[in-house]
Formats: C-alpha cells, sequence, structure tokens
C-alpha cells in the first residue's frame, strides 16, 4: 500500500513538473517570435502585424550586435527547459526555435551580413516586394508606406557599409557572379517615379475611403519620396557596385577561401542538410545518383530509338524549335494548364488540402535575366494567394520537356501545397508555422516531381526524360557544390559537368552554377531531403504491406509542418508503429 502511495505522488509530481515546463515553453516561444517581428518589420507586415508599418530594419553595427546578444539569451533560456517533461508537439517546437536561433547566432559569428547579395537577388530586389506586403486600407497605411520608402537611403548606406567591410576582410561575392549584377539595380531607376514598382499603390484606390484631394496628395507625395529618396538610393547603390565592389570582388569561387571557409561551409552544409554528413560523403552519393539516374535517361532514349548517345540526344533536345514555346504567353499558358492538370489529380495523393488558392505568373522583368527557372512565392496578406512563377526571359531556354516538373515542384503536390498547408494550421505556434527548412521543404519538392509519375502526368517519353533531367540537376548540385566550394573545381568544370549530364539550356546551367558559388550548400538540400522521404515511404511500405496507404503517409509526412529530417525520420516511425497498432 505505501509503495502504491509513493508511485501515485511520484506521478503526481511529474504531471505536474511537466505541466510547469509546457506552461514555460509557449510565452518564451511568443516572446521570441515577437521579438523577431520587432528587428523585423517587413516580415512583420507579412505575417498581419502592423505595429512596425513605417519601419524598416535597422543592421547598423549597434542594432546587430544588441540583436545576437538577445538571440543568445534566448537560447540560455530555452536550454533550462526539460525536454523530458513535454509532448511530443512542444519538443519538436523547442528544437526548431533553438535551430532558428542557432542559425542567426552562427550566420552573425560567419559576418553573414557582409555579403547581402547573391548571383540572382539582394536587398534591393527584396524591397520590391514592399506594395505587396504593405497593407492599404486606410490614410495611415499609404502614410506609412511613404515612410518606409523614405528609408530607403538610410538602409541601403548600412547594406553599402557592410559590404565595405566585405571588401576589407575578404568576404566579398566572386566577381565571375557578377557579370551584369548591377543591371539588376538599374531596373529600379526609372525615368518618372509613375513608372516604379514602388508607385504601384498609387495607381488605384478603387476601395479605399480616401477622398479624391487626399488621393491627388498621396500620389504627389509618393513622386516626390521616389524620385528624391528611393530613386537616389538605387543609384548610389549602383555607382557602389560599379566603382567599387564589384571591381574589388573576388577571383576564386570557393567558399573555403573565404576567412575561415572550411568551418563557415560545413556549418551551411549542417544548416541547409539538417544533418552532419560530410563534404566528402555528399559528393559520393552525388556521383552514385548521377550514375544512377543517368541509366534511368538511356531507357528513355532507347525507348525513343534515337540513333545516338544520351549527349547527342540532350543538344537535340536543346536545339530543336519545337521543344521551346514562341511567345511568354504560351509559357504562361501551358504552365497554367499544367497546373490544373495536376489540381485534379490531387485528391489521389492527399487527404487534406490547402485552403490557399495559387496563380501562375512571370517572373517580373526586372529580375528575370539572372533568376532561376521557376519559383514558388508566398502570400505575404490573407486576402492573397501564392504564386508560382515562371521565367520567360529567354525562351528558347526554357524547354517545354522540362515544364511539368518544375510546375510540379513549385506549384503543387510541391512547394505551395506543403507551405500553405503548414502555415494553416492553427495550434501550432508561430516559429513552426512560419520556419521554412530547405532540406525538408525542397526534398518534397524534388520528391513532389516524382508524384507526378505515379498519377500519369508525364505523358510522353520526353516529359519523362525532363522529369530525369531535373532529378539530375539535383544530383549534379551535390556533385558541383562540394565541388567549387571544397574540392578545387572550376566554375567551367562545374557547368560542363552539368551541361554533360542534364538537359538544361546553358544559360539555366550558367545562371544555376552561379547561384551555388554565391550562396554555398543551399543547394545540397534539395536530393538529401528527397531521397530521406524516398528511403522512410520504401520503410513504411514495406513495415505495412497491404495496411500501406499512400495519402496516410502523405499526411504523416506533412502534419508536422516543415521539419528537420532526423525529426521527420522519428515522425514516420510513429506512423508505422500506429498504423500496426490499428491492424491488429
Amino acid at each position: 500500500m505505501k509503495k502504491l502511495y509513493y508511485l501515485l505522488i511520484l506521478s503526481l509530481l511529474s504531471n505536474v513538473c511537466a505541466a510547469t515546463e509546457s506552461k514555460n515553453l509557449q510565452p518564451l516561444l511568443d516572446e521570441i517570435w515577437q521579438y523577431e517581428l520587432s528587428i523585423t518589420p517587413v516580415q512583420a507586415s507579412r505575417q498581419g502585424i502592423h505595429h512596425f508599418d513605417d519601419k524598416l530594419a535597422d543592421i547598423s553595427p549597434k542594432a546587430l550586435a544588441k540583436q545576437d546578444i538577445r538571440y543568445r539569451e534566448f537560447l540560455k533560456n530555452l536550454s533550462h527547459l526539460d525536454k523530458a517533461e513535454l509532448n511530443r508537439a512542444e519538443q519538436i517546437s523547442l528544437l526548431i526555435q533553438q535551430r532558428r536561433l542557432q542559425n542567426h547566432v552562427d550566420q552573425y559569428h560567419f559576418n553573414d551580413h557582409y555579403m547581402p547579395l547573391t548571383a540572382e537577388s539582394g536587398f534591393h530586389s527584396d524591397l520590391a516586394f514592399l506594395p505587396r506586403s504593405s497593407r492599404f486600407k486606410t490614410l495611415v497605411d499609404y502614410q506609412n508606406y511613404l515612410t518606409r520608402l523614405e528609408q530607403f537611403p538610410t538602409y541601403f548606406e548600412q547594406q553599402i557599409n557592410w559590404m565595405k567591410k566585405g571588401i576589407q576582410t575578404g568576404l566579398v561575392q566572386p566577381k565571375v557572379v557578377l557579370q551584369g549584377f548591377e543591371n539588376s539595380v538599374k531596373a529600379f531607376i526609372q525615368d518618372s517615379p509613375e513608372d516604379s514598382v514602388f508607385y504601384a499603390p498609387f495607381d488605384n484606390f478603387q476601395g479605399v475611403n480616401i477622398d479624391s484631394i487626399q488621393q491627388q496628395n498621396l500620389r504627389e507625395q509618393a513622386g516626390l519620396v521616389i524620385n528624391n529618396q528611393v530613386f537616389s538610393a538605387y543609384q548610389t547603390f549602383y555607382d557602389f557596385l560599379t566603382t567599387e565592389y564589384i571591381p574589388k570582388s573576388k577571383i576564386d569561387i570557393a567558399a573555403k577561401s573565404l576567412p575561415n571557409g572550411l568551418a563557415y561551409y560545413q556549418n551551411r552544409s549542417d544548416f541547409y542538410t539538417t544533418t552532419k554528413m560530410s563534404v566528402n560523403d555528399i559528393h559520393s552519393l552525388g556521383l552514385d545518383e548521377v550514375k544512377r539516374i543517368r541509366g534511368e535517361m538511356q531507357t528513355v532514349v532507347d525507348q525513343l530509338e534515337y540513333k545516338g548517345n544520351i549527349n547527342q540526344f540532350i543538344q537535340y533536345l536543346r536545339t530543336d524549335k519545337k521543344f521551346y514555346a514562341q511567345t511568354a504567353d504560351e509559357l504562361i499558358k501551358q504552365a497554367s494548364y499544367i497546373a490544373k492538370k495536376i489540381d485534379a489529380k490531387l485528391p489521389q495523393l492527399f487527404n487534406y488540402l490547402p485552403r490557399t488558392p495559387y496563380g501562375v505568373e512571370a517572373v517580373p522583368e526586372n529580375i528575370a535575366p539572372k533568376y532561376t527557372t521557376g519559383r514558388y512565392i508566398s502570400p505575404t496578406k490573407d486576402d492573397q494567394p501564392g504564386y508560382y512563377w515562371v521565367n520567360t526571359y529567354a525562351l528558347d531556354k526554357r524547354p517545354l520537356y522540362a515544364l511539368t516538373a518544375l510546375t510540379l515542384h513549385e506549384a503543387v503536390p510541391g512547394h505551395h501545397l506543403q507551405i500553405s498547408l503548414s502555415r494553416e494550421m492553427q495550434d501550432l505556434p508561430e516559429v513552426r508555422r512560419y520556419t521554412y527548412i530547405s532540406a525538408f521543404g525542397e526534398g518534397w519538392g524534388l520528391y513532389s516531381e516524382f508524384l507526378g509519375k505515379e498519377v500519369g502526368m508525364y505523358t510522353d517519353p520526353y516529359d519523362e526524360f525532363g522529369r530525369l533531367s531535373y532529378e539530375m540537376w539535383r544530383a549534379c548540385r551535390l556533385v558541383v557544390d562540394t565541388g567549387m566550394h571544397i574540392k578545387g573545381w572550376s566554375r567551367q568544370q562545374a557547368i560542363d559537368y552539368m551541361l554533360e549530364n542534364t538537359a538544361l539550356s546553358e544559360h539555366n546551367v550558367t545562371t544555376e552554377i552561379d547561384r551555388y558559388i554565391s550562396w554555398p550548400a543551399q543547394a545540397l538540400s534539395y536530393k538529401i531531403g528527397e531521397l530521406t522521404i524516398k528511403r522512410l515511404r520504401i520503410q513504411a511500405e514495406e513495415a505495412l504491406g497491404d495496411n500501406f496507404d499512400l495519402r496516410a503517409f502523405h499526411h504523416a509526412v506533412l502534419e508536422h509542418g516543415s521539419v528537420p529530417l532526423s525529426i521527420l525520420e522519428e515522425n514516420i516511425q510513429g506512423f508505422i508503429n500506429q498504423r500496426k497498432k490499428l491492424s491488429h
């Protein structure tokens, strides 16, 4: 009897401890999230928090140093929580919050802010989303927006000062990836303020309760601010790029040539893949995947009875006009048709679908020349859809045979579906709903391309070859990214390797290689994530046999939002165990 009494007391104490830890976690997560929004005002606007709509981020040395201290304090506070006393969902939330904070600390430690641009974009192009992410319902909203525009010169000056520090310390982008980059800045400097992307909110006041006199005053203010502050900020940045930054950029393309470069690359690899894989293991995995996929590509070439080898077939695909749209509208319409076609097949693959719709649009002209072939753009407000962006620049470099795979990756069942489901999970804390983990998200996107094969989306051998070419593209990334940054590969060596093994156009290959050079290790996440999801699916199929349900498996993959791959493995093992119990 006494023993039973003690057990009961221990059980009650354990429940009290668990309740206490749970009670402590959520306020801490809320505090961290609110702090992050306060120092990233534009992000706050996108999340529907409008306390900071008149501000841009302060990235001065004093501000960033203060932020680093706060991040470290938050990490220390989180470390005091007893993980064992939290439930499964809370443990995942704790881990993701710690991971997010640690990344902030790591980026500051490695002076990542010294290089605020990649080969395809930068802070100057990110600001172009302001008209989409800002609220325009009242006179105050428009005034807040104008106040933000007035801060462009200060914000640009802060960024330029960090880039000057980069020049002094050797933390600069390679010169080769910056060829023509200045044009992406010049595109924002127009002859008239009315032609600026930042003037768009003043073109139409429909549905806004602002009288005609106030509207005219706002238009005049906008014209002055854009002409005097916005254009001057972009001109200053353009001048800095052309006269100082690009001329002083580095020749060596490797991340290992940066200060503390080997540690930096391994840190970025660990972050983007959510693993501790070594560079050598990743490189070897890529070589194995390239060999396997090349064999599957040969099967398609044989099926078509093509008289030539794979490389001759690839050259045929690159040069025959029948594989390319003749107009931008034709490419967008074909992408839209494919998107609608896969929409109808989603119930075969999923029990739950997001309520957020998506549209199909061209990549904006001002960034298209150096931009990737397609991308998903999340909604910035709750009254907006997501967008699947298709690059219509250089149409003879955008093959139609790869469009199905691209659409499945960027729209559905890829990024739009996965990200929208995550953001619609109201029971999760914000850090879970809005944190994007590349290995999970990009792995899911690549896996989604494969799912198209299972529901009949690749209707002819050319489309199937396009899918394999896209899978090969991601396998090659493991080889060329590690090759260039650590193993001494030249840029041309990497380009030649991609041209040899994928059906991507030379323009696409070049822009992609420059992206990998300027964004070390991010490209590793796709294939490693996809291989993990495929391996877990095989594991579940073998363990469950006839009781395996594909839609239930996909729900198990997605139901916790974006998670590190180790957590995904634990989640799927739990799914398998639960399904086994139900079948007995």
